[in-house]
């Protein structure tokens, strides 16, 4: 599984980085500790018997395809065992889908990821955060933090996420 995000401090509670969170999450649930990998962050546990991988990238979310790439090489996995979450814009706060296989969307990360592993047939788990009113506030809008309004929906979306990560797994 890989969260796609920004690193550093200063983008850790931000919309771009709620894949990132919902990694985090999973690994609580998974008692799976977070440690140093080459240019990723990973943390390892096991669901179900079975060995898994969580996966932060340590790039900036446009620059993350190269380092799954390397990552999934590390690991001996592919595409086929790659679960890719991150914030979607078109979807509305809070709200979690799951696709199977699909374009970028738009989404500079999943292009990054989608080219640097030569396939559209990457499982995800999107979540929501919204879009702004206008076209030119995007870039913005992707890097600031929730509203205090906005952390019950976004808390909510972290669980179902895993959750729904989780059920893919299974």
């Amino acid at each position: 599984m890989v969260g796609l995000g920004n690193p550093g401090p200063e983008y850790r509670d931000t919309r771009h980085n709620v894949g990132q969170r919902v990694l985090d999450a999973l690994a609580r649930t998974l008692r799976a500790s977070w440690r140093r990998d080459g240019s990723a962050v990973v943390a390892r546990g096991q669901w179900r018997g079975e060995p898994v991988r969580l996966i932060k990238p340590i790039a900036f979310m446009n620059e993350s395809g190269p380092v799954v790439a390397k990552a999934l090489r590390r690991v001996a996995a592919g595409p086929a065992d790659l679960i890719l979450v991150y914030d979607d814009i078109d979807l509305p706060l809070g709200t979690v889908r799951f696709r199977m296989k699909g374009s970028h969307g738009g989404h500079h990360g999943v292009r990054s990821v989608i080219e640097a592993l030569g396939t559209q047939e990457i499982k995800r788990v999107k979540v929501g955060i919204g879009r702004p009113d206008r076209k030119d506030d995007v870039p913005d809008h992707v890097l600031t933090s929730f509203e205090r309004d906005e952390s019950p929906a976004v808390d909510a979306a972290v669980a179902d996420a895993a959750e729904k990560v989780l059920a893919l797994l299974s």
